[in-house]
């Protein structure tokens, strides 16, 4: 009986430091480092395609599939485009970037970016989206970001808050920046979180020369319903133009009260097992205080789950495990007299009981978990540093 107890309590001490971790897992956030040098490749994108490419990489297997249909089709353009893969069941955000075949080429080099990405919005728009508004001032502020004939800033302050714009000068027609984020911002503050530097392809995109510290342009793509979001700065939402919404996307249209992308894509997510909640952000909340609970439950009887740990390190463990495995088994398979009930089977069964269903629940909370990448992959990479996953300053 005594080592039966001791197996169980390293049973129930194991499975308690496994919940621990994951919840640690789950709750840990981006730090700033990785956010500027995640949004730093795009917080310079018009307002509106900015939007579309945050909502789109919250789809990453879609993205790969779009950027491969437009490889196989690169007669089709603009809303034609959109229009064109109205078929294929993939979210109207992705779906909206068949418009921009220049961003799905980035999107596909650099699937762990894009996938990180996507990651970083569900979990934390706010922060994503504040780091975008911080990066665009400092490029304005380094004289890079400014009205040209493609692209209008507009500042705007309300309460206290500055909100910086990126609107093109035609509505009909949307360019593309191009530029060089180890520079346009001023020298890049985080020599071990550097940006990547994609540079479309020339001549299918119109770039002919790279972007050393300003921003350039491509060939204007011609659009009249295809960006349809626009970020909500002040309420970290992306607005929906519900009747540009629906004039392209035919096939999945929306009623007019969810015009942002938070009521849309929750309700959309949580009837589609396949992906991530939007609302798992939510999930996350109390768990500290969860475990918190389990491991007061654990000392009220008698289990001080860092005692117990600490006491099945090293030797004190190695002989544990070597007992248990050493147990006669057979004085436990040997059927009881008739009539008798003897302490062992009584304890066994009352023990045992329920251990089974608890750790069902213990991995159905781990359901939903989602895993940091490090920027890494192909494509045009003109920097080096440290990879996201390379850990750094959390957000306070």
């Amino acid at each position: 009986m005594r080592i039966i107890s001791i197996f169980l309590r390293l049973f129930i001490t194991s499975t308690f430091f496994m919940a621990a971790n994951t919840i640690a897992a789950e709750t840990q956030k981006y730090s700033q480092e990785q956010l500027d040098q995640m949004l730093a490749p795009i917080a310079l994108y018009p307002d509106a395609l900015l939007s579309q490419v945050l909502m789109a990489s919250t789809y990453p297997d879609q993205v790969a599939n779009a950027a491969k249909w437009s490889k196989e089709n690169t007669e089709v353009k603009g809303d034609a485009a959109v229009k064109a893969v109205q078929d294929k069941g993939w979210d109207a955000s992705v779906a909206s970037l068949a418009a921009f075949p220049e961003v799905l080429g980035m999107m596909e080099e650099k699937p762990e970016w894009t996938k990180s990405l996507g990651d970083a919005f569900l979990a934390e728009p706010d922060a994503v989206m504040d780091t975008a508004q911080e990066l665009r001032k400092k490029a304005k502020d380094a004289g890079n970001l400014k009205d040209t004939k493609e692209q209008k800033i507009v500042v705007e302050d309300a309460n206290a808050t500055q909100v910086i714009q990126v609107l093109p000068t035609s509505t009909q027609t949307v360019y593309v920046p191009v530029y060089n984020p180890m520079y346009v911002y001023g020298p890049w503050w985080y020599p071990a979180y550097r940006p990547f530097y994609y540079y479309p392809p020339y001549p299918r995109y119109g770039f002919a020369v790279g972007m050393t510290t300003g921003i350039g342009f491509g060939v204007g793509i011609a659009v009249t319903n295809s960006l349809w979001g626009r970020p909500n700065w002040h309420n970290h939402d992306i607005n929906i133009n519900v009747n540009k919404y629906n004039n392209i996307n035919v096939n999945n249209k929306i009623d007019a009260n969810k015009a942002n992308w938070k009521d849309n894509d929750r309700s959309k997510r949580s009837s589609t097992s396949s992906l991530k909640d939007a609302n798992k952000r939510q999930e996350f909340r109390g768990k500290e205080q969860q475990r918190q609970k389990a491991a007061d439950a654990l000392k009220g009887k008698g289990i001080d789950p860092s005692r117990e740990r600490e006491a099945l390190r090293g030797t004190g463990g190695d002989k544990v495990r070597e007992q248990v495995q050493h147990v006669n088994r057979s004085e436990f398979s040997r059927p009881p007299a008739v009539g008798s009930h003897t302490a062992d089977s009584r304890g066994r069964s009352s023990a045992l009981s329920g251990i089974g269903n608890g750790r069902s629940s213990g991995l159905e909370s781990q359901r939903g978990s989602y895993s940091q990448h490090s920027f890494s992959g192909g494509g045009r990479d003109r920097s080096g540093g440290r990879s996201l996953s390379g850990g750094g300053r959390m957000r306070r």
